[in-house]
């Protein structure tokens, strides 16, 4: 499914759920330098958009682009692989929680160097095999995510596309943004089906996998199971769970 038509289906709660993270944006927004005109490309409601540069946004999803908020930077639709502006248009490109959902990440990415002479992308390494067995989440409940990355390219492909550098991105246990991996020291919060329809891994293993998933974890919540087996995180302030930052 193209992102565009994801979100159209399972963009309505992204204003709740979906918010800046403060460090997280710190870290972006210091990789973007003294960039003053910036693109975000799969910009979504607008999280994370600097707010003392001037934006111009991209976003292929109607419902997404309909929920910007009044103020917000002006939004064109427009994907990531066929951006619609002359080379070296931006001091700046960026993008946060979206590659994976473009149909050809290099592409996109290559795009994103075409137009900017910095880029700054928030993404994640899908091959890396601990990130699915660090994460008890897809290690004892959504093994199923797994099969949403056959075919995502290795980090090393996605960084070689615009000559970048890569940078771990720990996680906050008290993590605004409520992206899949947000919660992993709030484990209840994965049980609000409002809070789960804000991650596009749950739309992609679907149904039957979500109501397993959301099940056993209730019951194991409940027995104190989830406790036992994860209580080393119970005393972390942040945790590595894959996130990096690509800055180029």
């Amino acid at each position: 499914m193209s992102s565009a038509r994801l979100y159209d289906t399972i963009g309505a709660t992204c204003t709740v759920t979906r918010r800046t993270e403060p460090r997280i944006a710190a870290r972006i927004w210091a990789a973007l330098g003294d960039a003053r005109t910036v693109l975000n490309v799969g910009a979504g409601t607008g999280s994370y958009e600097p707010p003392d540069r001037d934006v111009i946004a991209v976003e292929p999803s109607v419902l997404m682009r309909a929920q910007r908020p009044a103020g917000a930077a002006p939004c064109v639709a427009a994907t990531a692989e066929s951006l619609p502006f002359e080379d070296r248009s931006f001091d700046a490109a960026m993008a946060v929680s979206t590659v994976h959902h473009w149909r050809d990440p290099i592409a996109g990415l290559r795009e994103m160097r075409r137009v900017a002479r910095r880029v700054v992308v928030f993404t994640f390494d899908g091959n890396d095999p601990d990130w699915r067995h660090r994460f008890w989440l897809t290690r004892d409940y959504l093994p199923e995510v797994a099969r949403l990355l056959a075919g995502w390219p290795p980090l090393a492909d996605l960084t070689g596309a615009i000559g970048a550098r890569a940078e771990p991105v720990p996680v906050p246990w008290d993590c605004a943004d409520g992206f899949f991996e947000a919660h992993w020291r709030r484990p209840e919060a994965y049980l609000d089906e409002r809070v789960r329809r804000g991650m596009s891994a749950w739309a992609g293993v679907g149904p039957e996998a979500e109501r397993r998933a959301v099940r056993g974890l209730r019951d194991d919540l409940d027995s104190g199971r989830w406790a036992e087996r994860n209580r080393d995180l119970l005393t972390l302030d942040a945790a590595e769970l894959g996130l990096r930052l690509l800055v180029a």
